[in-house]
């Protein structure tokens, strides 16, 4: 009997490929996951799951069998496996020539240069002496491998520059300097492109990063003029156009302190600051992203209140409890509000699910998601309201 609709493989099993499941079960579409583990966040939700490496092409192969498209949780799949996948007759989507321009990151800061998308001055560096002639203080990164926070270093002087260059070595990868940039504050540009070419861009976010992992979203970013508004929409749409991106992009950027903003971070798959459009836009970025893979017409990226916060929902230090004995407190509290868990064991640190608050006065929206996710996370225990 043949299927409802065309079979999607979905590459990696964490959190954004089961928000990536609720979109697709609500649309009517299959999943096939390829999943690093049993019981992983993502495997609790689909069925139909393979368990295995995704940097072995037979696996690869077999976990896309069947499949007419395939898609990805992460960036890491190796691109030579893309091109294989493409030759087998597979639709990759993104496919692996704009991918990796999400995969390395020299790669990336090329390529962005000479589309005149304006960047922090960088340069790949082969030796300390390189470094010093790049200028301190700098940001030194991996070209491959890093994500929140991992493979990034801030270094102001020589001695500093020992482990980044023993950890690129060690990972067989060249490593990057970048200018330490005098920035206002972090934003997010969040756009979605079909195959045939037509493209939607959510409203720009401003983001707050700790220790390297997004803590916090508000969508609109507030206080942004609307001319640099309007630039960090074009520059991620241009981006996604001349990359020949499939599905969602998300063009981090900052904001300087002299009204200029600069490009940081590329993501080719849902991504973090988007996980506001769950319950803040018309369409969310996760089923935007199953239309245009699907070359589907794309949904409204329109918001749906004035205002919309997210914040993420981090393992305590502890991590210990139980993500569920939040949810009385939480929820007798705020019934607006919407909570989102992911399934995973607690560790200090690590991204367990998220909340989102949404409404039209930004200080009660901001209180009341912090004050979630610290209930969550268990800051706030036993202390009387």
């Amino acid at each position: 009997m043949p299927e409802p609709a065309p079979r999607i493989a979905v590459i990696g099993g964490g959190q954004l490929a089961r928000m990536m499941a609720e979109a697709a079960a609500a649309m009517g579409l299959p999943l096939r996951l390829l999943a690093e583990g049993e019981g992983v966040s993502a495997a609790q939700v689909v069925p139909d799951h393979v368990v295995g490496d995704y940097r072995d092409l037979a696996t690869l192969r077999e976990a896309t069998a069947g499949c007419q498209v395939v898609t990805f949780d992460h960036e890491h799949v190796p691109t030579e496996h893309l091109h294989a996948l493409e030759a087998d007759g597979l639709a990759v989507r993104p496919g692996p020539e704009a991918l990796v321009h999400a995969q390395d990151k020299a790669v990336m800061r090329e390529r962005l240069g000479a589309l005149g998308v304006p960047c922090p001055r960088n340069a790949v560096v082969t030796s300390v002496a390189d470094v010093e002639a790049f200028g301190f203080p700098c940001v030194l990164k991996t070209t491959r491998g890093g994500y929140d926070g991992k493979g990034v270093w801030n270094a102001s002087r020589a001695d500093e520059c020992g482990q980044p260059f023993a950890a690129a070595e060690a990972a067989g990868v060249r490593l990057l300097a970048e200018e330490r940039v005098d920035f206002r504050r972090e934003l997010s540009a969040l756009v979605v492109r079909s195959p045939s070419g037509q493209a939607a861009s959510y409203p720009v976010v401003a983001s707050t990063q700790r220790d390297g992992i997004c803590h916090e979203v508000v969508a609109p970013a507030p206080d942004l003029a609307d001319d640099l508004a309007l630039e960090a929409q074009r520059i991620a749409l241009t981006v996604a156009r001349e990359l020949d991106v499939t599905g969602v992009l998300a063009v981090e950027l900052f904001e300087t302190n002299d009204g200029r903003v600069l490009v940081n971070e590329l993501a080719m798959r849902p991504h973090n600051t988007g996980h506001w459009t769950q319950d803040g836009a018309v369409t969310s970025q996760f089923e935007n992203h199953l239309r245009a893979v699907l070359d589907l017409p794309l949904g409204s990226p329109a918001p749906r209140a004035r205002w919309t916060v997210m914040v993420n929902i981090l393992g305590g230090p502890d991590g210990v409890g139980r993500l569920y004995d939040g949810y009385p407190h939480a929820l007798a509290r705020d019934p607006r509000l919407r909570v989102h868990l992911y399934g995973k064991d607690l560790r200090p640190g690590r991204k367990v699910g998220h909340v989102n608050a949404y409404g039209d006065d930004l200080d009660d929206c901001l209180e009341r998601a912090r004050h979630a996710a610290a209930w969550f996370r268990g800051d706030l225990g036993n202390e009387s309201e």
